[in-house]
């Protein structure tokens, strides 16, 4: 090998030594590796830096805003908690979540499905306890598997029949089995993969991905607040139980009793919410929030506020009272007072870090007392004015979801994915009028579409896109191909067997679609060479240039879930090569049995 091709491999071990060994921000590392291939010059500056511009990284980016305006207006809420419910264990969730996105996945480009699922995840392991270790993999590898039953599933299967169309233009029929592949051909291999995986993931990604030890004990407790809120009169969970709600299972939030008219009934999971319901909570400031925003609930001490601002544009913040406060031993119940200046919901309040064991509206404000508003955005100027705050401080964020606008956004969303599935435009394209739609039908705002792209998976891709250049020009690609046909001699299962092995290496290496484009040549040599039909080369392609299980760089999913999962490079390594084992094994005797050599 020449000298750049051993700097290019000594670049790739240190990538990885560090993704494994240091807790440096994965953008960090690889900005360095992609620094020092282009100090090295392994590569030309512009094909370094080509993933910047890359249509893929872009297509993200893109996708990003869109599954953002999907969950500001609560649509991907609602679509889910009719396909999910409220699961009571990891593997419930996985049962109701993995086999709709592999589906999804088999006709749709599975990035997006992915980017809509991530927040959707989180608030389910918020509200009902679940690990997120254990359903943000499975998520990633569950499209992934689905992607490989057609040919339209995966970006990296239309880039292989382009590349098959081109050979057979060229070759004719000087090449046994060389032919267009249909759009269900790769189901008969794809599909029996996804449900062997998708039942491995079930079964065994809780032993694989344990969840972290807290570093902190519950017995040092955040601030806790009593709230209450008021079952709204078209709320979404009237008539449905409270297990079905999942306020009673809910981390950080106690549900401690619930008012019905001048009735107290205890929390019990059967029992069906009606509107006007009050519940009492004693809750962290995080679940706070994510009460708040559902939607589902309206504050309890509410009336105090003008209506002349639309709630969907008021805000919360964390507030002090201070000694010369005016509200001092004041009753809730009678705040805001005649000539006050401010005009604000309460939501919540605590005292000496801890909740009140009474209603709120009996309690009298004491100086110290901590509580959240619901405030508009005069009140922020106001209390700058005014002395009764020692701290006024807003939750950013946080703001209620635009139901409202839930239909248009399902609306732009179909219509960008029937675009893309008609062949009408790219992914990138159609992203890119669904992002604006999504922003003049006000589904989102810009600040919301700002803050909803995850810029460090951005760069991660951008950069894992530009040293594959630095593969190929320094040569490795190259002995890797030779290594390749040597290892398959002429055996034909075992060229199948180092063709899989070359290019599921490859594709956790560099990319899936350009290690579809590397060694789709090098599979059309080999079956030439053997004198055997290259239909199961095609098919093995289509499959293991898919399956980057063990690096969360090798597929654009992996890494949008890398940060959301709190997920380490060996956390990829451990579940990624027991799951590409078994796709392996079964690619290899699955696919010569439907398509021989």
């Amino acid at each position: 090998m020449s000298a750049d091709a051993y700097f290019t491999m000594g670049i790739l071990l240190l990538t990885f030594a560090f993704l494994v060994k240091t807790k440096i921000p994965p953008a960090a590392v690889f900005t360095g590796a992609l620094t020092a291939a282009m100090t090295l010059r392994l590569a030309p500056a512009p094909e370094l830096l080509k993933g910047f511009s890359n249509q893929g990284m872009l297509t993200v980016a893109v996708l990003f805003i869109v599954a953002a305006g999907m969950y500001s207006t609560g649509a991907i809420t609602v679509i889910m908690e009719k396909l999910i419910g409220i699961p009571q264990n990891n593997v419930a969730a996985k049962m109701k979540i993995l086999p709709p996105i592999a589906f999804g996945s088999a006709f749709l480009n599975n990035t997006p499905l992915v980017a809509m699922m991530i927040p959707v995840i989180r608030d389910l392991c918020k509200t009902s306890g679940l690990s997120p270790r254990q359903l943000y993999i499975p998520l990633s590898f569950a499209s992934i598997l689905g992607g490989t039953c057609t040919v339209i599933g995966t970006s990296t299967n239309l880039v292989i029949l382009g590349l098959i169309t081109h050979a057979v233009s060229q070759k004719g029929n000087t090449v046994k089995g060389l032919q267009i592949v249909n759009m269900f051909d790769p189901a008969w291999v794809g599909v029996p993969l996804a449900v062997f995986g998708i039942i491995f993931m079930i079964i065994f990604s809780r032993f694989l991905l344990p969840d972290k030890k807290k570093s902190e004990s519950r017995s040092t407790m955040k601030r806790c607040y009593s709230a209450e809120f008021t079952v709204g009169e078209a709320s979404r969970i009237v008539g449905k139980s409270l297990e079905e709600t999942a306020f009673i299972n809910t981390e950080g939030c106690e549900l401690l009793y619930i008012m019905r008219g001048s009735r107290t009934l205890p929390p019990d999971p059967s029992l069906e919410l009606k509107a006007g319901d009050m519940l009492a909570f004693s809750t962290e400031v995080e679940a706070l929030l994510e009460l708040w925003r559902s939607n589902h609930l309206i504050p309890h001490i509410s009336s105090r506020m003008p209506e002349e601002t639309d709630r969907r544009e008021h805000h919360l913040v964390k507030v002090v009272v201070s000694q010369q406060s005016m509200a001092a031993g004041r009753k809730i119940r009678d705040i805001p007072f005649i000539g006050s200046p401010y005009s604000f919901r309460v939501v919540a309040v605590s005292r000496d870090g801890l909740c009140l064991n009474r209603p709120l509206e009996e309690v009298r404000i004491q100086p110290g007392d901590s509580a959240v508003l619901e405030v508009n955005d005069s009140f922020i100027y106001q209390s700058q004015l005014e002395k009764d705050f020692v701290l006024t401080k807003p939750l950013e964020g946080f703001h209620l979801q635009r139901t409202d606008r839930a239909i248009e956004a399902s609306l732009i969303t179909l219509l960008m994915v029937a675009a893309v599935a008609l062949g009408w435009m790219s992914m990138l394209n159609a992203g890119l009028l669904a992002a604006g739609a999504m922003l003049i039908t006000g589904c989102l705002s810009f600040p919301i579409a700002g803050r909803s792209i995850d810029w460090a998976t951005l760069v991660v891709i951008a950069c894992a896109i530009g040293l594959e250049s630095a593969v190929t020009r320094s040569g490795l690609a190259g002995q890797i191909a030779y290594i390749i046909t040597r290892i398959g001699g002429d055996n034909p299962y075992m060229s199948l067997l180092a063709v899989f092995l070359g290019c599921t290496f490859m594709t956790n290496v560099i990319t899936n679609n350009a290690a579809a484009a590397f060694m789709f040549p090098i599979s059309l040599s080999i079956a030439e060479k053997l004198g055997v039909s290259f239909m199961p080369f095609a098919i093995t392609l289509m499959i293991s240039a898919s399956c980057a299980f063990i690096t969360p760089t090798g597929y654009q999913t992996n890494m949008m879930v890398w940060g959301p999962g709190e997920y380490s490079f060996s956390d990829f390594v451990k579940i990624g090569s027991v799951m590409t084992l078994i796709v392996g094994i079964a690619v290899i005797f699955l696919t010569p049995l439907f398509f021989a050599f």
